[in-house]
């Protein structure tokens, strides 16, 4: 069932068309990436879907309700953890989330319960008392989140929640992602323009650029697109320059770079023969430690579909 249905947006700023004519469905229980590189039009279409602001052309329906006839009705569903920190440096992280739990409309026991129960979860319990001030860039992340989900929404918009943040805040942040989603069942929208984030969290994945569909699916289905390609890790021992020219002059090897010892290869399946691959390795009298292959990257399927890095 669609709980988010996103059909036709349109977006321009004076002349400079922003979004255009950018259609998905997100269904219910769904953790959905949005991706796109620094400018490809993520955060404008954000706005858009929890009715900051208003679009030139199209729908958004959520939960069955148009954001721009019933916005209201749209906005109580919605938890918005946004790309900048919205919180109130000179405060307690408490008294932060007394403030932001007040505007749901909830008082009394129950906000006080809504309080203890996001601190617990974003691990901030010990921190309460503590001026926001004094935290690191990801505590304030994870003080963020609290906020935004302390009147339980059914949907939780997640835009660039880990820039700039330490790794145990950003892992904390995955484990609370998948744990609200698996327990809660909260629909969960999350941007990023970081393709492993997505690739390990999402199920379904929308990818844009410059305003564009650049490919829409599940994470099969977008790599599929490149289907006929895929890794080939080897680690040799006893290599050679000229062993690796040769490799590089095979039919079906589109790329080969050596890391750390390990020859890397991007291949197409159907040209590429793993005999002769073996006959050249045996040729310069290598020896083969490991050999696998493995599927291609969401980051190799971007480069291969606009031929260029997500974060150019």
């Amino acid at each position: 069932m669609s709980l988010i249905e996103v059909k036709n947006i349109t977006k321009r700023f004076d002349d400079n068309i922003v979004l255009d004519n950018v259609s998905f469905t997100v269904d219910e229980g769904d953790i959905f990436g949005l991706i796109g590189p620094n400018g490809a039009g993520k955060s404008t279409l954000i706005n858009i879907m929890t009715g900051l602001w208003d679009s030139h052309g199209g729908e958004v329906i959520i939960g069955g309700y148009d954001i721009k006839l019933k916005p209201l009705k749209v906005k109580e569903q919605i938890g918005l953890v946004p790309q900048e920190v919205a919180l109130m440096d000179n405060v307690s992280a408490y008294d932060n989330l007394e403030f932001f739990g007040s505007l749901y409309g909830l008082k009394g026991k129950l906000l006080k319960e809504r309080i203890d129960e996001a601190l617990e979860i974003i691990g901030l319990q010990d921190k309460k008392k503590e001026k926001v001030k004094k935290f690191s860039g990801g505590m304030k992340r994870r003080l963020n989140i609290a906020a935004a989900i302390m009147h339980h929404p059914r949907i939780l918009i997640m835009d660039e929640p880990t820039v700039g943040i330490d790794p145990q805040s950003r892992n904390h942040i995955f484990e609370f992602t998948k744990t609200i989603n698996r327990e809660n069942k909260t629909t969960i929208i999350y941007t990023s323009h970081y393709m492993e984030e997505v690739e390990m969290l999402c199920n379904n994945i929308f990818i844009m650029d410059l305003g564009q569909e650049i490919a829409y699916g599940s994470k099969l289905q977008i790599k599929s697109l490149i289907s006929s390609s895929n890794r080939v890790n080897l680690r040799i021992d006893n290599y050679k320059g000229e062993m690796i020219l040769d490799i590089k002059g095979m039919n079906g090897i589109k790329e080969c770079v050596e890391e750390e010892g390990i020859i890397k290869l991007l291949i197409d399946e159907d040209i590429f023969k793993l005999e002769s691959l073996l006959k050249i390795i045996e040729k310069n009298e290598g020896e083969i430690k490991s050999l696998n292959f493995e599927e291609p990257s969401l980051e190799e399927v971007f480069l291969s579909l606009t031929g260029k890095s997500l974060r150019d």
